[in-house]
């Protein structure tokens, strides 16, 4: 009895892994030039209707066309391996504390609403938004579709992308993005520049609404541990959340510096 246990579990075995092989060389393969897209998509068009992507997904995906400005941002972050007072000047950070402070003030009732939501004060999300998109001024003209499905088809982060496209996917069947949404290099979007993943976890309507933005960013640093009352520089407790929004060492101290600028704190590097 025991013995025909261990061949038929061994049978069993045999069939999953042949199952898993054959499912290795049928799955979209990454390429590092644009010679394979075009069927890439084709083949990852399949696997999205198989895990329950609908036509219009589909189709918006076989529209996409392969992104090199995209490909060029992706290997050329050199802003990320600058010192952070170099950081700080060369993304303007004197004017995004001006402007922030004045957002504060004129926006008062806005950020009080979300802070006694969330328990986000405003300095930080006013850093993070100057940062994104200089309050909204700049917030791409690349396709977003395009630039996602070209980093989910390019080898170099394929997995991380791949799970972004199938989140932008779920996004134009519901009617939420379309085809023709536009967004910066790495297809990110709205005010404070949202990936379609964030966008399923934390989006709050339309992102291209500063107040929805604001808002789905401060319910984004809430998920990721935001404790109402406690600091937000490096080593307190509310940092880690900062971390979270940006993998960057340079960027976090940038926002960090820059938010208790905004809300009244000292701090000279951006004076």
């Amino acid at each position: 009895m025991i013995k025909g246990r261990e061949i038929a579990t061994a049978a069993f075995t045999a069939v999953a892994v042949l199952a898993c092989l054959c499912a290795r060389a049928d799955a979209a393969q990454c390429g590092s030039t644009a010679a394979g897209f075009e069927a890439w998509k084709g083949q990852f068009a399949e696997e999205a209707r198989a895990k329950g992507i609908g036509a219009s997904g589909a189709a918006a995906l076989m529209q996409t066309n392969y992104a090199p400005a995209t490909i060029a941002a992706d290997r050329g972050q050199r802003s990320f391996g600058l010192s952070l007072e170099q950081f700080l000047a060369k993304r303007g950070a004197a004017t995004i504390v001006a402007r922030g402070r004045g957002l504060k003030q004129s926006q008062a009732a806005l950020f009080a609403s979300i802070q006694q939501r969330y328990g986000v004060p405003p300095g930080p999300l006013l850093a993070i938004w100057g940062m994104e998109t200089g309050f909204g001024s700049q917030r791409g003209n690349q396709n977003m579709l395009s630039a996602v499905a070209t980093l989910a088809y390019d080898c170099r982060r394929s997995e991380y992308f791949t799970e972004q496209l199938y989140a932008a996917l779920k996004l134009i069947d519901r009617g939420a993005l379309s085809a023709s949404t536009r967004g910066s290099m790495h297809g990110e979007i709205g005010q404070t520049q949202f990936l379609p993943k964030n966008i399923l976890a934390y989006g709050t309507g339309n992102l291209d609404v500063a107040a929805n933005a604001l808002s789905s960013t401060a319910n984004f640093l809430k998920a990721h541990g935001w404790s109402a009352g406690a600091g937000y520089q490096p080593g307190e407790a509310n940092f880690a959340a900062i971390e979270a929004w940006n993998a960057a060492s340079v960027y976090q101290r940038a926002i960090a510096l820059m938010g208790r600028q905004i809300d009244g704190g000292e701090g000279s590097a951006a004076h």
